[in-house]
């Protein structure tokens, strides 16, 4: 059966309305909206959640649909969470009262201002590379998902990582492939 067509099943804990063209959905972490595109109809029957499309023309709609309800769904109940890592001699971040403050190369530590609903800790890691310099890993939380990953991915893009020595903020697990740099000639 494919995934749309999959009806999304509401834990005890979880109230979701439908009023006017939006579904509303809250949960013990926080409270989600979002508008239900025209081409799709969200159904609330028995403790789930069944999306059909209107037209055949409509199926795309009907998986997207789903799709976001469902990241609603574990959004107020589980959330959800990136971590990056701070890598490179003397990078490091620190809590500020209004967001984050990176030291990763530049004149000036730069100031990132994280927005309402998303949480972040700063804490210390074994660095896989070299177990002397501990990494420093940024961990973002929030329920909505989507903002989750733009706020990772805004920091990420203040220094991402370096191609020939891998120094930058990266995403935990991403693998860098390292280019090799400028070989000394041999003279004969």
């Amino acid at each position: 059966m494919p995934v749309g067509k999959r009806p999304i099943v509401v834990p005890p804990n979880v109230k979701v309305e439908l009023k006017d063209s939006e579904i509303y959905v809250s949960g013990p972490l926080g409270q989600l909206n979002m508008k239900i595109h025209p081409q799709v109809d969200v159904l609330l029957e028995d403790n789930q959640i069944k999306v059909k499309e209107k037209s055949p023309k409509a199926k795309k709609f009907r998986g997207l649909m789903w799709a976001l309800i469902n990241n609603m769904v574990i959004g107020v109940t589980k959330g959800f969470e990136k971590i990056l890592e701070v890598r490179g001699q003397g990078y490091r971040a620190q809590k500020t009262k209004d967001g984050i403050q990176l030291f990763v190369g530049f004149s000036h530590p730069v100031n990132f201002v994280i927005p309402k609903g998303i949480d972040v800790d700063i804490r210390q890691a074994p660095n896989p590379d070299d177990p002397k310099t501990p990494l420093t890993e940024i961990v973002i939380k929030g329920i909505d998902k989507y903002l989750v990953g733009q706020v990772a991915a805004n920091i990420r893009k203040i220094k991402p990582p370096d191609r020939y020595k891998g120094k930058g903020i990266r995403y935990k697990g991403e693998v860098i492939k390292l280019k090799p740099g400028k070989k000394a000639v041999s003279a004969t």
